[in-house]
Protein backbone atom coordinates (compact mmCIF):
# COMPACT_ATOMS: atom_id res chain seq x y z
CA UNK A 1 0.00 0.00 0.00
CA UNK A 2 0.62 3.74 -0.56
CA UNK A 3 3.30 3.38 -3.42
CA UNK A 4 5.11 6.74 -4.17
CA UNK A 5 6.86 6.16 -7.56
CA UNK A 6 7.94 8.72 -10.50
CA UNK A 7 4.45 7.61 -11.96
CA UNK A 8 2.59 9.15 -9.24
CA UNK A 9 4.11 11.76 -9.29
CA UNK A 10 3.73 12.83 -12.19
CA UNK A 11 -0.22 11.90 -12.40
CA UNK A 12 -1.00 14.09 -9.37
CA UNK A 13 0.30 16.80 -10.92
CA UNK A 14 -1.52 15.77 -14.06
CA UNK A 15 1.32 15.04 -16.60
CA UNK A 16 1.21 12.22 -18.82
CA UNK A 17 4.27 9.72 -17.01
CA UNK A 18 6.79 7.96 -19.39
CA UNK A 19 7.11 4.77 -20.04
CA UNK A 20 10.45 4.41 -17.65
CA UNK A 21 7.95 6.20 -14.82
CA UNK A 22 5.43 3.24 -15.42
CA UNK A 23 7.97 0.28 -15.21
CA UNK A 24 9.67 1.88 -12.28
CA UNK A 25 5.98 2.17 -10.58
CA UNK A 26 5.25 -1.54 -11.47
CA UNK A 27 9.08 -2.54 -10.28
CA UNK A 28 8.05 -0.95 -6.94
CA UNK A 29 4.69 -2.82 -6.66
CA UNK A 30 5.83 -5.80 -7.77
CA UNK A 31 9.11 -5.71 -5.49
CA UNK A 32 6.91 -5.21 -2.24
CA UNK A 33 4.20 -7.52 -3.18
CA UNK A 34 5.21 -10.41 -5.81
CA UNK A 35 2.67 -12.53 -5.78
CA UNK A 36 -0.71 -10.79 -5.37
CA UNK A 37 -2.32 -11.19 -8.47
CA UNK A 38 -2.56 -14.90 -8.19
CA UNK A 39 -4.83 -15.55 -5.82
CA UNK A 40 -7.78 -13.34 -7.75
CA UNK A 41 -7.11 -14.49 -10.67
CA UNK A 42 -6.89 -18.36 -9.93
CA UNK A 43 -10.18 -18.24 -8.18
CA UNK A 44 -12.16 -16.18 -10.99
CA UNK A 45 -13.38 -18.87 -13.26
CA UNK A 46 -15.70 -19.40 -16.77
CA UNK A 47 -18.99 -21.54 -17.10
CA UNK A 48 -16.52 -24.39 -17.75
CA UNK A 49 -14.96 -23.71 -14.66
CA UNK A 50 -11.71 -22.27 -16.11
CA UNK A 51 -9.55 -20.00 -14.94
CA UNK A 52 -7.38 -17.30 -16.79
CA UNK A 53 -4.47 -19.85 -16.50
CA UNK A 54 -6.19 -22.67 -17.81
CA UNK A 55 -7.55 -20.63 -20.68
CA UNK A 56 -3.93 -19.60 -21.75
CA UNK A 57 -2.64 -23.04 -21.12
CA UNK A 58 -5.56 -24.69 -23.52
CA UNK A 59 -3.43 -22.55 -26.27
CA UNK A 60 -0.77 -24.83 -26.15
CA UNK A 61 -1.19 -28.22 -28.19
CA UNK A 62 1.95 -30.90 -27.23
CA UNK A 63 1.37 -32.57 -30.84
CA UNK A 64 2.77 -29.23 -32.42
CA UNK A 65 4.51 -27.04 -29.65
CA UNK A 66 7.37 -27.97 -28.33
CA UNK A 67 8.96 -24.69 -26.89
CA UNK A 68 6.60 -22.49 -24.75
CA UNK A 69 7.29 -19.11 -23.43
CA UNK A 70 5.27 -17.31 -20.18
CA UNK A 71 6.13 -13.60 -21.14
CA UNK A 72 5.80 -11.56 -17.75
CA UNK A 73 5.83 -15.17 -15.98
CA UNK A 74 5.22 -13.40 -12.62
CA UNK A 75 5.16 -15.85 -9.57
CA UNK A 76 5.24 -18.59 -12.00
CA UNK A 77 1.61 -20.03 -11.98
CA UNK A 78 1.10 -20.44 -15.65
CA UNK A 79 4.47 -22.42 -15.70
CA UNK A 80 3.76 -24.18 -12.94
CA UNK A 81 0.48 -25.25 -14.87
CA UNK A 82 2.00 -25.87 -18.10
CA UNK A 83 4.82 -28.16 -16.33
CA UNK A 84 2.03 -30.16 -14.50
CA UNK A 85 -0.31 -30.86 -17.62
CA UNK A 86 2.39 -31.31 -19.95
CA UNK A 87 5.80 -32.41 -17.99
CA UNK A 88 8.86 -32.84 -20.00
CA UNK A 89 6.72 -32.74 -23.28
CA UNK A 90 7.34 -29.20 -23.64
CA UNK A 91 10.32 -26.78 -22.90
CA UNK A 92 8.86 -24.10 -20.92
CA UNK A 93 11.10 -20.29 -20.28
CA UNK A 94 9.36 -17.56 -18.22
CA UNK A 95 10.78 -14.18 -18.41
CA UNK A 96 9.62 -11.23 -16.20
CA UNK A 97 10.97 -7.40 -15.02
CA UNK A 98 10.67 -8.13 -11.44
CA UNK A 99 13.57 -10.03 -9.79
CA UNK A 100 11.09 -10.32 -6.66
CA UNK A 101 8.24 -12.20 -9.06
CA UNK A 102 10.69 -14.51 -10.61
CA UNK A 103 12.08 -15.15 -6.78
CA UNK A 104 8.60 -16.64 -6.32
CA UNK A 105 9.02 -18.78 -9.49
CA UNK A 106 12.37 -20.12 -9.36
CA UNK A 107 11.24 -21.49 -5.32
CA UNK A 108 8.14 -22.53 -6.74
CA UNK A 109 9.87 -24.67 -9.99
CA UNK A 110 13.23 -25.60 -7.88
CA UNK A 111 12.33 -29.07 -9.01
CA UNK A 112 12.02 -28.38 -12.64
CA UNK A 113 14.38 -27.22 -15.68
CA UNK A 114 12.69 -24.08 -16.82
CA UNK A 115 14.71 -21.35 -17.75
CA UNK A 116 14.04 -17.94 -16.09
CA UNK A 117 14.89 -15.09 -17.52
CA UNK A 118 15.26 -11.37 -15.91
CA UNK A 119 14.27 -8.66 -18.74
CA UNK A 120 11.60 -6.59 -20.35
CA UNK A 121 9.15 -7.50 -22.97
CA UNK A 122 10.74 -5.15 -25.17
CA UNK A 123 13.97 -6.74 -25.47
CA UNK A 124 14.05 -10.57 -25.78
CA UNK A 125 17.37 -11.13 -27.49
CA UNK A 126 18.16 -13.91 -25.24
CA UNK A 127 16.03 -15.73 -27.53
CA UNK A 128 17.22 -16.76 -30.72
CA UNK A 129 14.99 -16.11 -33.85
CA UNK A 130 12.48 -18.32 -34.59
CA UNK A 131 12.76 -20.78 -31.73
CA UNK A 132 9.85 -20.42 -29.41
CA UNK A 133 6.21 -22.25 -30.77
CA UNK A 134 4.00 -20.38 -28.50
CA UNK A 135 3.76 -17.35 -26.54
CA UNK A 136 1.73 -17.00 -23.34
CA UNK A 137 1.17 -13.60 -21.51
CA UNK A 138 -0.99 -13.36 -18.20
CA UNK A 139 -2.28 -10.00 -17.63
CA UNK A 140 1.14 -8.19 -18.65
CA UNK A 141 0.69 -6.98 -21.89
CA UNK A 142 -2.31 -4.42 -20.39
CA UNK A 143 0.55 -2.68 -18.11
CA UNK A 144 3.29 -2.36 -20.89
CA UNK A 145 4.27 0.03 -23.04
CA UNK A 146 5.37 0.42 -25.56
CA UNK A 147 3.58 -2.70 -26.54
CA UNK A 148 4.88 -2.30 -30.38
CA UNK A 149 8.46 -3.65 -29.70
CA UNK A 150 6.70 -6.41 -27.59
CA UNK A 151 5.34 -7.67 -31.15
CA UNK A 152 8.01 -7.13 -32.64
CA UNK A 153 10.18 -9.51 -30.61
CA UNK A 154 7.28 -11.72 -29.78
CA UNK A 155 6.95 -12.49 -33.97
CA UNK A 156 11.41 -12.38 -34.02
CA UNK A 157 11.23 -15.10 -31.79
CA UNK A 158 8.15 -16.97 -33.20
CA UNK A 159 8.14 -20.01 -35.26
CA UNK A 160 6.93 -19.78 -38.95
CA UNK A 161 3.59 -20.95 -37.48
CA UNK A 162 3.37 -19.69 -33.99
CA UNK A 163 1.24 -18.63 -31.71
CA UNK A 164 1.18 -15.52 -29.44
CA UNK A 165 -1.75 -15.60 -26.52
CA UNK A 166 -2.48 -13.24 -23.94
CA UNK A 167 -5.44 -12.79 -21.61
CA UNK A 168 -6.07 -8.50 -21.08
CA UNK A 169 -9.29 -6.56 -19.33
CA UNK A 170 -11.72 -6.94 -21.16
CA UNK A 171 -15.01 -4.67 -21.86
CA UNK A 172 -16.65 -3.88 -18.25
CA UNK A 173 -19.89 -4.15 -19.90
CA UNK A 174 -19.96 -7.82 -20.20
CA UNK A 175 -19.52 -8.03 -16.87
CA UNK A 176 -22.42 -6.92 -14.16
CA UNK A 177 -21.32 -5.21 -11.43
CA UNK A 178 -17.73 -4.75 -12.35
CA UNK A 179 -17.92 -1.04 -12.81
CA UNK A 180 -19.17 -0.27 -9.40
CA UNK A 181 -16.09 -2.19 -8.04
CA UNK A 182 -13.61 -0.78 -9.83
CA UNK A 183 -15.52 2.93 -9.51
CA UNK A 184 -14.68 2.56 -5.16
CA UNK A 185 -11.45 1.58 -5.87
CA UNK A 186 -10.51 4.64 -8.13
CA UNK A 187 -12.58 7.04 -5.87
CA UNK A 188 -10.02 6.48 -3.01
CA UNK A 189 -7.13 6.22 -5.56
CA UNK A 190 -8.17 9.89 -6.82
CA UNK A 191 -8.20 11.31 -3.10
CA UNK A 192 -4.93 11.59 -3.92
CA UNK A 193 -4.12 11.16 -7.27
CA UNK A 194 -7.08 13.47 -9.17
CA UNK A 195 -5.96 11.88 -12.57
CA UNK A 196 -6.23 8.45 -11.44
CA UNK A 197 -8.08 6.53 -14.39
CA UNK A 198 -7.64 9.09 -16.70
CA UNK A 199 -4.04 8.61 -16.38
CA UNK A 200 -3.71 4.73 -16.48
CA UNK A 201 -1.34 1.66 -17.00
CA UNK A 202 0.18 1.14 -19.93
CA UNK A 203 -0.25 1.51 -23.32
CA UNK A 204 -4.22 2.40 -23.79
CA UNK A 205 -4.62 0.66 -27.56
CA UNK A 206 -4.70 -2.60 -25.63
CA UNK A 207 -7.86 -1.78 -23.67
CA UNK A 208 -10.00 -1.09 -26.85
CA UNK A 209 -10.19 -4.17 -29.07
CA UNK A 210 -10.21 -2.24 -32.79
CA UNK A 211 -7.04 -0.65 -31.37
CA UNK A 212 -5.28 -3.69 -30.37
CA UNK A 213 -6.43 -5.52 -33.24
CA UNK A 214 -4.99 -2.38 -35.55
CA UNK A 215 -1.62 -2.40 -33.55
CA UNK A 216 -1.12 -6.38 -33.57
CA UNK A 217 -1.29 -6.42 -37.37
CA UNK A 218 1.18 -3.94 -38.00
CA UNK A 219 3.59 -6.23 -36.41
CA UNK A 220 2.18 -9.80 -37.31
CA UNK A 221 1.57 -9.13 -40.68
CA UNK A 222 -0.94 -11.90 -42.45
CA UNK A 223 -1.83 -13.79 -38.99
CA UNK A 224 -4.69 -14.97 -37.93
CA UNK A 225 -5.64 -12.33 -34.95
CA UNK A 226 -8.71 -12.88 -32.59
CA UNK A 227 -9.99 -11.42 -29.76
CA UNK A 228 -12.48 -13.66 -27.49
CA UNK A 229 -14.40 -11.67 -24.53
CA UNK A 230 -14.67 -14.32 -21.93
CA UNK A 231 -16.67 -13.34 -18.06
CA UNK A 232 -14.94 -14.72 -15.42
CA UNK A 233 -16.78 -15.07 -11.82
CA UNK A 234 -15.74 -15.33 -8.09
CA UNK A 235 -17.82 -16.53 -5.38
CA UNK A 236 -17.33 -16.01 -1.66
CA UNK A 237 -18.20 -14.28 1.52
CA UNK A 238 -18.70 -10.74 1.35
CA UNK A 239 -15.11 -9.87 3.33
CA UNK A 240 -13.30 -12.59 1.04
CA UNK A 241 -14.41 -10.41 -2.17
CA UNK A 242 -13.46 -7.51 -0.83
CA UNK A 243 -9.83 -8.57 0.32
CA UNK A 244 -9.16 -10.39 -2.88
CA UNK A 245 -10.53 -7.73 -5.72
CA UNK A 246 -8.96 -4.94 -3.98
CA UNK A 247 -5.57 -6.88 -4.37
CA UNK A 248 -6.20 -7.48 -7.87
CA UNK A 249 -6.39 -4.15 -9.06
CA UNK A 250 -3.18 -1.76 -9.43
CA UNK A 251 -5.03 1.37 -7.88
CA UNK A 252 -5.31 0.03 -4.48
CA UNK A 253 -1.68 0.14 -4.20
CA UNK A 254 -1.44 3.69 -4.21
CA UNK A 255 -3.54 3.93 -1.36
CA UNK A 256 -2.94 5.44 2.36
CA UNK A 257 -3.37 2.77 4.99
CA UNK A 258 -6.12 4.52 5.94
CA UNK A 259 -8.11 5.23 2.46
CA UNK A 260 -7.20 1.25 1.93
CA UNK A 261 -8.86 -0.08 5.17
CA UNK A 262 -12.01 2.14 4.23
CA UNK A 263 -11.43 1.04 0.64
CA UNK A 264 -12.16 -2.43 1.90
CA UNK A 265 -15.06 -1.55 4.43
CA UNK A 266 -17.06 -0.05 1.32
CA UNK A 267 -16.37 -3.23 -1.03
CA UNK A 268 -17.74 -5.32 1.88
CA UNK A 269 -20.71 -3.88 2.06
CA UNK A 270 -20.98 -3.77 -1.43
CA UNK A 271 -21.08 -7.56 -1.93
CA UNK A 272 -23.08 -7.88 1.19
CA UNK A 273 -26.05 -6.23 -0.89
CA UNK A 274 -25.74 -9.06 -3.03
CA UNK A 275 -25.56 -12.30 -1.08
CA UNK A 276 -27.20 -15.60 -2.44
CA UNK A 277 -26.98 -18.68 0.01
CA UNK A 278 -24.18 -16.59 2.89
CA UNK A 279 -21.90 -15.89 -0.92
CA UNK A 280 -21.89 -12.91 -2.80
CA UNK A 281 -20.21 -12.60 -6.16
CA UNK A 282 -17.62 -10.78 -8.33
CA UNK A 283 -17.92 -10.56 -12.59
CA UNK A 284 -14.34 -9.76 -13.91
CA UNK A 285 -14.50 -9.07 -17.95
CA UNK A 286 -11.70 -10.33 -19.91
CA UNK A 287 -10.33 -11.04 -23.47
CA UNK A 288 -8.33 -13.86 -24.83
CA UNK A 289 -6.26 -12.19 -27.54
CA UNK A 290 -4.56 -15.24 -29.87
CA UNK A 291 -2.45 -14.21 -32.76
CA UNK A 292 -2.12 -17.56 -35.29
CA UNK A 293 0.93 -16.89 -37.83
CA UNK A 294 0.36 -18.52 -41.22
Amino acid sequence: MNIVSPWTLRVKSGEQPSCSDLQEHLAAIHDNNAGFTESCAWNCRDSKGKNSYDLLADVVDPERHSRVLDLGCGSGVLLELCHKRFGSELALLGSDMSEAELRLARNRLDHTDIEFHHGMAQDLRFIADASIDVILCHWALTLMDPVAPVFANSKRVLTGNGVFAAIIDGDEKTAPGYREIHDIIYTYARHDYPQYGFIELGDQRVRTSAALMELAAQSFTGANIKITPIVLTMKAKPDVLARETAGFFYASFVLSVNDHRKMLIDLERHFATYLQDEDSCFKMPVNLLTITQN
